[in-house]
């Protein structure tokens, strides 16, 4: 009887800030883990073992997945000449955009083309490497895996991945309905249910938060205020040159049981980005039964489907007007509140693990 192949995970992404991506390959390595121990079929054709850095450990274990500490080295050089060199002719599965240049044996998940459609939103350095790794991956890598069809098509626009070479590999969003909503946060930050807007503290520019910021300073909107979660700070949008009017409350960096409670009491999420790999953060709010509006652009029409509100990326006035509509229209709410929901019922984190697992038992 023949072993099961194994497969190497690439667990650097464990020592690095937390991120919508580490949050992916966090949920993918759980799922396909589960997936594979209550299938003897699976097990008896596939193993996967988490390698991390010494200082990636506490992290690993609390995914509650085996994992094995593998030394020496940290950081990129840990992933780029300790994990090839250890693995050996093993496959090295990479989950969170940077592959191992060095490892042909390889499989890689690129969650988008950003650096290139995008690049005003990274800075030099970050680009640089991203556009070399993301070249020698699409070459050389046995397989590319993305996040969405836009996705797919984009990297095969760009010269990074051929389109019959990738595999999509759509996200779950069902981990935020295992959290327990903590309602302190809405009391805390003085808001009313149904009266204020939620979206990202984000300033990088295809997030487009800035024009979002010119949608709100409207007189409209005045009574609406929009709460951003997440890193960035009012100062931070200031020093990149953007107004913040005095109805934006800068939430700081959520709890994924707080981040429900925001879902839940707000009015809508407003997602303007002008191109994204997936859209997570919609799906999420459509979930905790919260409309989404948001840009008809990246892949954010092919996740929300007729679910959302649209209005455009470029246009200020647009978001302003469909966020007064939705406040002033019961009907309209309660219709996006019952399409979110069927709609985000469609990705779940145990599609995308045997999604994956399809992926690397068809491996040659």
């Amino acid at each position: 009887m023949s072993l099961p192949r194994k497969i190497i995970i690439n667990g650097k992404f464990l020592i690095a800030e937390a991120t919508g991506v580490h949050r992916v390959a966090g949920e993918l390595i759980t799922h396909a883990h589960r997936l594979i121990d209550e299938r003897g079929d699976l097990a008896r054709q596939l193993a996967l073992e988490l390698w991390v850095p010494a200082e990636g450990a506490e992290r690993a274990r609390s995914l509650g997945v085996p994992f094995r500490i593998v030394g020496p080295l940290g950081g990129r050089a840990w992933e780029q000449i300790t994990l090839p060199i250890k693995a050996g002719n093993r496959i090295i599965l990479s989950l969170c955009n940077v592959g191992v240049v060095a490892a042909h044996r390889s499989v890689t998940m690129i969650h988008d083309a950003q650096v290139r459609s995008t690049p005003q939103s990274y800075s030099l350095p970050f680009r640089l490497w991203y556009r070399f790794q993301h070249a020698i991956a699409g070459r050389r890598h046995e397989r590319i895996l993305t996040v969405s069809e836009f996705s797919r098509g984009q990297l095969d626009q760009y010269g990074i991945a051929r389109a019959d070479k990738t595999g999509v590999i759509l996200n779950g969003i069902d981990h935020l309905g295992a959290a327990t909503a903590d309602s302190a946060i809405v009391a805390r930050l003085g808001l009313r249910r149904g009266r204020f807007a939620v979206s990202l503290a984000n300033t990088q520019a295809h997030k487009n938060i800035a024009m979002l910021l010119r949608a709100f300073a409207a007189p409209e909107l005045a009574d609406i205020p929009l709460v951003l979660f997440g890193s960035a700070s009012a100062d931070s949008f200031r020093a990149a040159g953007v107004a913040v009017p005095p109805n934006a409350i800068f939430a700081g960096r959520v709890s994924d049981a707080e981040l429900r409670a925001l879902y839940e009491a707000a009015l809508c999420i407003a997602f303007p980005s002008s191109t994204e790999g997936f859209g997570l953060p919609p799906l999420e709010a459509m979930l905790a039964g919260c409309p989404a509006v948001v840009a008809p652009a990246g892949a954010l029409p092919e996740v929300c489907g007729d679910a959302a509100l649209y209005a455009h990326h470029t246009d200020p006035a647009a978001w302003t007007d469909a966020i007064v509509r939705l406040a002033g229209d019961a009907d309209l709410r309660a219709e996006l509140i019952a399409k979110g929901r069927d709609q985000a019922a469609k990705f779940t984190w145990r599609s995308a693990a045997t999604r994956l697992v399809d992926e690397l038992l068809a491996l040659a």
